[in-house]
Parts: structure tokens; C-alpha cells; sequence
């Protein structure tokens, strides 16, 4: 199975060096020194890591035979792709690797679907699920216990227990905007402190009221 580990950011110094956006969550296992990757285009690679170091929080590598920076400028923007065996598992029984969690359903602990799984973002901070809603919008989740409660690859879902305005902050807008409209539209009430005309004739009662 080949799945795409990193994708090439920009040059990084003159010595062929490049930056790159992680998307593993075994960097030092997929992207070490002499691992061999195919790429996205392919006509670029295949790619094999001379050397790797973190710098200011952000993963440097270098490959066989890019030694300047136009050599590695020229490596923007492309995907890196290892070969996996679809049966591997990590060692902690709560880490997944992406191919496990990628079209996952996600639903609410009541049951309520969200969406699909189509992206896992790798950040520095924490991980991020990119969740496409069935209207075709997209929501990011964090990937952290107190949200992600609960991953069952049996039944292909992940189940979520999401704060507030999480995934419902669109909904939130829109009735406070409608009410608005709403509150607008409607005629003033009338003042209830109003003096009345005794003389003046009344409606028949409301309906239910004697």
C-alpha cells in the first residue's frame, strides 16, 4: 500500500535542503536517512533521504543529488510516497496510522453523522481530522481524546463528543441571523400599560380562553 507521507515545501538555505509538511505520524520511521520514497509527480523520484534535522520546529531533509538550492526548489510541492503493508499496525494500541482512520465515518456520541474522513492534517501542535460534511462543506476536528472519543475501525467510525460551535458555529450564525430578520419583520407589540377606551368594543375571546 503507498501512502503519501510528506509533501515538499519550499527551499530551505543553499545547500539543497527543503522543508516539509509531515503527514505520518512516524516521521522518524517513514522520512529517516536512506528511506527511499516514490513522489507525486513520479517523473521526480524516486527520492532517497541523504539527511534529516528539526529546525525552528520544522522537519529539514536533503536527498541524494540535490545539492543547491535550485535543485531543491525545483522539488516544491512534491508529495512523497512510502510503500506500507496494509496489515502493519503500530506498536500502541491508541495510535492509527492514517490509512486506518481516511473515510472513516464520524458521528456524534448520539449518533449523528457528521461526515467523512478525507484528510488527516499533521500539525505541530496535534493532529487534525478534515471531515467532509454530506453538504460537501468541511469541518476540522482535533484529534485528541477529549473530542475523539472513541475509534472503531470494526465498524469503520470515529465517534465525537465535539465543545460548543465545534461543528454547529454555522447553524449558530444563521438562527441568530433569522431571528434577527424575523424580529425586524414583526410589527411593534402593543404597550400593555396603555390607557384603554372603556367605550370602545371588544374582540371576541381567544380561542381556549373563557
Amino acid at each position: 500500500m503507498q501512502l503519501v507521507v510528506a509533501r515538499i515545501g519550499r527551499a530551505h538555505g543553499i545547500k539543497g535542503e527543503v522543508t516539509v509538511e509531515v503527514r505520518t505520524d512516524e516521521p522518524e520511521l517513514r522520512l529517516g536517512p536512506g528511506a527511499v520514497l516514490a513522489t507525486d509527480p513520479a517523473s521526480v523520484g524516486p527520492l532517497t533521504i541523504e539527511t534529516g534535522r528539526v529546525h525552528s520546529g520544522r522537519l529539514l531533509l536533503r536527498f541524494e543529488g540535490v545539492r543547491d538550492r535550485t535543485g531543491a526548489e525545483a522539488l516544491r510541492n512534491t508529495l512523497l510516497i512510502a510503500e506500507v503493508d496494509p496489515e502493519e499496525l503500530p506498536e500502541d494500541p491508541d495510535e492509527y496510522y492514517d490509512h486506518q482512520l481516511m473515510d472513516l465515518d464520524v458521528v456524534t456520541k448520539d449518533g449523528t453523522e457528521i461526515g467523512r474522513i478525507t484528510e488527516i492534517s499533521h500539525l505541530p501542535s496535534q493532529d487534525l481530522f478534515i471531515v467532509e460534511r454530506p453538504d460537501g462543506s468541511e469541518v476540522m476536528i482535533p484529534f485528541v481524546e477529549e473530542i475523539v472519543t472513541e475509534i472503531d475501525l470494526e465498524e469503520q467510525r470515529a465517534v465525537i463528543d465535539p465543545p460548543p460551535g465545534l461543528i454547529d458555529d454555522r447553524a449558530e450564525i444563521a438562527s441568530a441571523r433569522d431571528a434577527e430578520t424575523t424580529a425586524e419583520g414583526e410589527p411593534a407589540p402593543e404597550d400593555a400599560s396603555a390607557p384603554q377606551d372603556p367605550s370602545a368594543p371588544q374582540g371576541p375571546a381567544p380561542e381556549g380562553k373563557a
